[in-house]
């Protein structure tokens, strides 16, 4: 009997290489340690003006140089830094892990100033195809989550860099799609920067999504609802940072901003739920080679403080630990130098979209987002909890029945 015991514990443990005995501070030291693999070669490099040097350039294609390299850079460095900021954003002290945060804002910095430097070899690609549209808006979000540690520490040329790069990238027409909020987060980060903007690619952009609303939390992605994560990767995180900004700048739509904040907490509801008790998820829709970025949303609601009370931000932790753990425990997701390969688990390139290259995978990093959260918070410092799906695949009786929301 002892030893079926173990052996049980064992294959549990195996499942979602996650023990019950984990502490907070060790879920988050290992957050830690996962984020810092994947931003090393990408820091590493570019803080020294050598990330087009380092990089590889993967795509489906397997050409070896791809017309996506003319901008696969920039995603590298905006999609990492979305999901980091809010981490680099508690600033330097001096613990462990203050020590490790001061050597990353330290690489972050002056790997923007390279990015927007033109005099230097990893110049950033603001100009050329539409794609720069997408990842300055997502540099942006970096930017608004990380002003006191990021933003105040660029050099006044830097900053006047970064706003010229802003104005370039404006001129770019987004198409009618998730790309609208592009558009209006440059232009909601020049908003906050200089205190003016252009509003109309604000006004439109929620004056579309407010159509295109489907219900229960979901957003389409122009008039049709696709059934993928982008209301995870961008929809909600980029619709209500930009009406935070709004609120801030006094610029309206209060009602639909707290309508939105209701809509984030029911998607993040749906998130968790979607986390199974091995850590696994739907594999769905396009783009799933950004891997577990997928909980965008369900680690920022945790960060804001929106999570619905169906679920608490200990069950939260240890969800998207076990998905973090299910994801690393594949051999391939990184190259002999230590790159993200194309691939959702693991090494596959055949499930990448002709728009992936290397850079793209970085947006993987937005599952990190609630390390924005001190380690006192509850987030980290509650015991273990089981998650929904764990819960409800036990037998567990105590599971709250899922509700939708309508409005």
């Amino acid at each position: 009997m002892r030893y079926s015991i173990l052996i049980v514990a064992f294959l549990m443990f195996n499942l979602t290489g996650y023990s019950q005995t984990t502490s907070g501070q060790e879920d988050r030291n290992y957050w830690v340690n996962i984020l810092s693999q994947i931003a090393d070669p990408l820091l590493n490099s570019m803080s020294k003006g050598e990330l087009k040097k380092n990089m590889p350039v993967e795509t489906i294609s397997g050409v070896p140089n791809p017309s996506n390299a003319r901008t696969t850079h920039l995603e590298a460095l905006g999609r990492l830094f979305v999901g980091m900021a809010p981490w680099l954003e508690l600033g330097p002290d001096n613990t462990q892990e203050g020590q490790i945060r001061e050597k990353y804002i330290r690489l972050m910095t002056e790997s923007i100033n390279h990015g927007f430097n033109p005099q230097s070899p990893d110049y950033l690609n603001f100009t050329v195809t539409r794609q720069p549209l997408v990842d300055t808006a997502f540099f942006c979000q970096g930017l608004l989550r990380s002003p006191k540690q990021i933003w105040s520490k660029l050099s006044a040329k830097t900053q006047k860099n970064i706003l010229n790069a802003l104005q370039q990238v404006s001129k770019i027409k987004p198409v009618e799609s998730n790309w609208l909020l592009f558009s209006a987060m440059v232009e909601a980060t020049l908003l906050e920067l200089t205190g003016k903007c252009n509003m109309h690619p604000i006004e439109y952009a929620i004056m579309r999504f407010k159509e295109w609303y489907k219900g229960d939390s979901w957003y389409g992605d122009g008039i049709n609802l696709h059934m993928d994560y982008y209301n995870s990767f961008v929809i909600h995180p980029m619709l209500l940072d930009i009406l935070e900004i709004m609120q801030k700048h006094n610029k309206g739509e209060t009602d639909f901003y707290k309508k939105e904040q209701l809509r984030f907490s029911r998607y993040a509801e749906q998130q968790e739920r979607m986390i199974s008790p091995d850590g696994a998820y739907p594999v769905i829709g396009r783009s799933i080679a950004y891997r577990f970025g997928t909980f965008h949303v369900l680690s920022t609601a945790a960060l804001k403080d929106l999570l619905p009370t169906t679920i608490t931000k200990s069950q939260v932790r240890c969800g998207l630990t076990a998905v973090i753990k299910r994801h690393m425990a594949i051999k391939g997701n990184f190259d002999e130098h230590g790159w993200l390969t194309l691939g959702f688990a693991g090494h596959q390139p055949q499930i990448a979209e002709r728009y992936i290259s290397t850079g793209s995978l970085y947006l993987c990093s937005t599952v990190f987002t609630a390390l924005g959260l001190p380690v006192t918070d509850e987030f980290w410092s509650a015991p273990y909890e089981e998650w929904t799906g764990k819960k409800i695949w036990s037998g567990n009786p105590n599971v709250k029945l899922d509700k939708a929301i309508k409005l």
